[in-house]
């Protein structure tokens, strides 16, 4: 997942107890108009400070108030600011303010503020008050987890107080969220070390398994052709002869994030869309059977490249989830189809525990896709939110921070999440274990050919698109020549 500014839950009980938002403060605030002045950002424990071209944020909780990145506003945008850790913010003034964050579907709720809170003026509280405070307000999944948090704040507080090495400390924060086995739970402590899990059972999507798993693909199930590679060599492709004519396409991506040197979201849309052009031919399109679509081994990114891919791979839009944290209101999102050339045939889309994040989401947002779609292999890894990543007090702690989630992805029925379990597949097949590679196997890719091969076999239209529809989204690129659609922000 790209480093980013995340949400935070409780922010608004949290400051009005210590009289930062009264009634007359917001009223006044308001009469403000533009992006210049203070903004809460709802339930994502941030505080804006716009000025003078600037946009500094402070991470806040009830008990604490800690300088957070800071931007610059972009030449020729007046709402727009380029951050230090990558991120683009896009705010919008007016009744209903919002902030956007270039990749991050959805819009977050900005309010006015007449002061910063309290907390920015008071004595800083110590590391373990602001980590326990910090998941209290925002973690969503205590209850799903059976963690009692308060019963863990009164069992490590006087461990903390009595710690009187950097070591210490930092071996107590790691054991406090431990059980709670969530990839997007981090513990970085600059030297003394660096804390980070998956869920049981699973192995995190590194660079090493990566290359291992794409020799193996290539050699095995692809009878040594060589992957097309695109993308700094995040996506790979490869044709696969379909029995009785046609074929399979094989489209691999390994991340939605990296396409790019600068690694911002327009610039990797932008690397996406080419990959997705050099693979979409006319000729492709119109030959293809079926699709096997391989996010096992994926690291995650931008929810918001997964959703662009999704658009080119429908001629109809549906919902694909919505999104929520603990006191705001679900933003449904909807693919939409793409205005470039799309495959709208059958999809067999390969998942595993080393799906993480992104990958996720994009697996979620595939679930109601109206084409014959099927997940085969095993559960994703659990994972799904933005990851907030707030700094810790205290002297020799400047590198010092911590993630964790704050969202929830729900499904069509606003009920469903899939945090903690994964999006499990509807035809279980192995991945990746010592067993397969072990007797040369890939369950899951030969599932996925013979599931393919069913479609066609029972009469079910494998084709990507009418003649109609292809020339309707080929004269879409020709009508945009060197141009690249806007997304709807990253993660």
């Amino acid at each position: 997942m790209i480093t980013q500014f995340r949400k935070t839950a409780a922010l608004v009980a949290g400051l009005c107890a210590l009289g930062a938002l009264t009634t007359t403060g917001m009223a006044e605030a308001a009469e403000r108009p533009g992006p210049d002045g203070l903004w809460q950002v709802d339930d994502y424990g941030t505080v804006l400070d716009v000025h003078s071209g600037r946009l500094d944020t402070y991470q806040v909780t009830a008990v604490s108030c800690l300088k957070g990145v800071a931007g610059t506003r972009e030449k020729g945008a007046p709402a727009r600011y380029a951050m230090a850790d990558g991120d683009v913010y896009t705010l919008r003034a007016g009744a209903r303010a919002k902030m956007h964050i270039d990749g991050a579907p959805g819009d977050r709720s900005l309010q006015r503020l007449a002061a910063l809170p309290a907390t920015c003026h008071a004595p800083r509280p110590g590391a373990f008050d602001v980590f326990w405070q910090t998941f209290q307000e925002n973690y969503p999944f205590f209850a799903a987890k059976g963690i009692d948090w308060q019963e863990v704040r009164d069992r490590y507080r006087p461990r903390a107080e009595a710690a009187r090495t950097d070591a210490e400390l930092y071996g107590i924060l790691t054991e406090m969220v431990a059980p709670l086995h969530d990839a997007h739970v981090v513990v970085s402590a600059d030297k003394t070390g660096f804390f980070g899990m998956t869920r049981p059972g699973t192995v995190v999507p590194g660079p090493d398994l990566d290359a291992e798993v794409t020799a193996f693909v290539e050699r095995r199930d692809l009878a040594g052709r060589p992957l097309q590679r695109y993308a700094n060599g995040r996506i790979g492709y490869a044709d696969v002869p379909a029995p009785g004519g046609g074929s399979y396409g094989y489209l691999r991506l390994s991340a939605f994030s990296g396409y790019s040197e600068q690694n911002t979201y327009a610039a990797n849309r932008a690397e996406l869309d080419r990959a997705l052009d050099a693979i979409l031919t006319p000729d492709r399109v119109h030959r293809l059977r079926g699709l096997i679509l391989d996010v096992r081994i994926n690291g995650g990114g931008s929810d918001s490249l997964g959703l662009d891919l999704a658009a080119r791979l429908t001629d109809r839009p549906y919902f694909a989830y919505a999104k929520r944290t603990r006191h705001t209101a679900p933003q449904p999102q909807h693919v939409r189809p793409a205005a470039a050339a799309r495959y709208a045939g059958p999809v067999a889309l390969l998942t595993g525990g080393s799906t993480f994040s992104a990958g996720e989401t994009f697996t979620q947002a595939m679930m109601d896709r109206p084409a014959p779609t099927t997940r085969i292999g095993e559960s994703t890894q659990g994972v799904f939110s933005d990851v907030m990543e707030r700094g810790l007090p205290g002297k020799g702690h400047g590198e010092w921070w911590f993630g964790l989630p704050n969202e929830e992805f729900l499904t069509r029925d606003g009920r469903t999440t899939f945090d903690g379990t994964g999006v499990p597949p509807l035809l279980p097949e192995p991945v990746f274990t010592d067993a397969e590679f072990a007797h040369d196997r890939d369950s899951a890719f030969d599932r996925a050919v013979r599931w393919l091969g069913e479609r066609v076999c029972q009469g079910v239209d494998p084709g990507p698109l009418p003649r109609a529809g292809v020339r309707s989204a080929l004269r879409g690129v020709a009508h945009r020549p060197g141009e690249l659609r806007a997304g709807a922000g990253t993660r």
